[in-house]
């Protein structure tokens, strides 16, 4: 019998049954073609980590459209059917590897490194993101002041990610994870420093939550009920790592309230640390209020490679799946390491270093 039974015990995602409870968390590598095609060396890379004991990918985060949703040179896309099909193979490589496949959709919203399309960002209101851009993500320098996005572009962007859903549906995803964490476009609209609108996107809680609620709406009608939709969330951002809502536990009692009257499948909260208290010395974490609050199966990510650790949140009930990042770039079998109690390697952060592409040495 396994160390870890609550890791390798068996646990449906929607209509998905999964061997154990392990996920790829999505990763940004910015390894595509230029003109945004899926290639080779993703479908390798990919699969790899199916070979490595893990049921679950969710691919890294891929923008919708052809005008401002681009966050990164040599992101991958599915604006268009062409970009669609370039991600077949991968999908197909997953497939034959024996595992499952979603695709994160992902607007940049106001933090863009790099878009080819326009030369100008959107987000809910005209205010400059903190921080820098990302070095390890090939940015320099600070963000541009984005545009403040009208209502009717609100609408495009809804039919965006809806279109973009039923394209990878179409070329054989398993399913959808709307990117709706980690600071990008409707994090922007869930954050009361980055919205600072008086329409019905702004002011309150459930009117900062409003977008991704219609864009959840708009892809389960485009998708139908069978196909596998999921929405990620977080407090945290990639340029304001340790923001927290300021209305606690009640700002999250509405926005996973309101996430789960449009009927996804799950949510995936990502933490620093997902262990840990989501706001004070002690309390819950942001994975058991997601579950607490919205009744859906719940993925956690935040620092979760100690097989203990992920062990316990799943065994407590503060989450049913658990989404590795960096430790599954230092393990790509992980899952099968810890069922045979063979050691787990650290991190090696000169991997990201100068930028954070695909290396040869990860597909062998």
């Amino acid at each position: 019998m396994t160390t870890y039974p609550a890791i390798f015990s068996t646990h449906n995602i929607g209509s998905i049954e999964l061997p154990n409870r392990m996920v790829i968390s999505p990763m940004t590598r910015t390894s595509a073609e230029p003109n945004g095609f899926a290639n080779e060396k993703m479908a390798q890379y990919y699969a790899r980590f199916v070979k490595g004991g893990f049921p679950l990918i969710i691919t890294e985060g891929t923008y919708p459209d052809l005008t401002h949703s681009q966050a990164y040179e040599n992101q991958p896309g599915i604006a268009t059917d062409e970009q669609a099909e370039a991600w077949r193979p991968v999908v197909e490589a997953v497939h034959k590897a024996g595992g499952k496949i979603f695709l994160q959709l992902q607007h940049a919203g106001a933090l863009v490194q790099y878009n080819r399309y326009t030369a100008h960002s959107i987000a809910p209101s005209a205010v400059k993101p903190k921080g820098e851009k990302l070095v390890s993500h090939g940015g320099s320098g600070e963000y541009a002041i984005p545009q403040e996005i009208s209502t009717k572009k609100i609408q495009e962007v809804v039919e965006h990610f809806a279109d973009a859903a039923l394209r990878a549906k179409n070329v054989g995803f398993d399913g959808i994870e709307v990117h709706g964490a980690n600071g990008y476009l409707l994090d922007q609209f869930h954050t009361d420093y980055t919205n600072q609108r008086s329409d019905e996107y702004g002011g309150t809680s459930e009117n900062r939550v409003r977008l991704s609620v219609l864009v959840l709406k708009a892809i389960r009608k485009k998708v139908g009920k069978d196909f596998v939709v999921g929405i990620r969330v977080s407090q945290g951002k990639v340029n304001d790592f340790y923001h927290k809502w300021s209305e606690k536990e009640k700002e999250a009692q509405i926005i996973f309230g309101n996430l789960a009257s449009a009927k996804p499948d799950y949510i995936h909260t990502t933490e620093f640390h997902a262990d840990q208290p989501a706001f004070d010395e002690k309390g819950a974490t942001l994975s058991y209020l997601a579950k607490k609050y919205s009744n859906l199966p719940v993925i956690a990510n935040g620092q979760l490679g100690e097989p203990n650790k992920t062990n316990r949140l799943v065994e407590n009930e503060e989450a049913d799946f658990v989404a590795l990042g960096t430790s599954a770039l230092a393990n790509y079998d992980w899952p099968n390491k810890v069922k045979e109690n063979k050691s787990i390697q650290a991190f090696d952060p000169t991997l990201f270093n100068p930028i954070a592409v695909i290396r040869d040495e990860e597909l062998t």
